[in-house]
């Protein structure tokens, strides 16, 4: 069995948290590889969907996601709905065409600011994905391009600011190496890292 194999194995045991549903969080700086993880925790659960937080940010509210994940996503799926929300294009600032996400058994949303207060009553289970928000933007602006440096700068200041009022991480149930993606085991009680 492999580490992501026995925490998909633990996750899907879990007791639903909102509804029917499963709702994990994987949480981290931006760049620190909370998609590729989720990507993979997703598979190994057999297509578990997943919830792209960069659908609901938009650029004048980063973190201003939390009203439209409530609305569109959290209660849904508290009523044994499927959830349906416009997707942000970020080329065109604007929102776009829906996205339906059903009610499954096992729901991931990954993005900066997963495991925020105002989610975490609603969650199954908390990843942090534990790499330092230097190391993650840097990566995060090479995948991106030049083109996007000043929307980093931008970004990083929001992220900052947000993870200094509302830190996820000390209150994640396990993390991962941002660099390998091993699980490297339990937070609680751990103090956040400095940014």
């Amino acid at each position: 069995m492999t580490e992501l194999g026995d925490l998909a194995i633990r996750l899907a045991a879990l007791p639903p948290s909102l509804g029917p549903v499963r709702l994990v969080a994987v949480d981290g700086h931006a760049g620190s590889g909370k998609t590729s993880f989720a990507d993979k925790l997703a598979a190994e659960l057999g297509g578990a969907p997943v919830v792209h937080l960069d659908d609901l940010a938009t650029h004048e509210e980063p973190f201003g996601w939390t009203g439209r994940l409530h609305d569109q996503v959290l209660a849904p799926f508290a009523r044994g709905e499927d959830a349906t929300y416009p997707v942000y294009d970020w080329e065109r600032h604007r929102f776009g065409e829906p996205c339906t996400v059903p009610a499954a058994p096992v729901v991931l949303v990954e993005g900066v600011g997963a495991g925020r207060r105002a989610v975490r009553p609603v969650l199954a289970h908390l990843v942090w994905m534990e790499l330092d928000a230097a190391s993650a933007n840097a990566r995060g602006l090479l995948r991106d391009g030049p083109e996007l440096a000043a929307f980093w700068q931008s970004w990083i200041r929001a992220e900052r600011a947000h993870f200094t009022a509302d830190p996820s991480r000390p209150h994640a149930d396990v993390t991962v190496d941002g660099i390998t993606g091993r699980i490297v085991g339990c937070t609680h009680g751990e103090p956040a890292s400095p940014s």
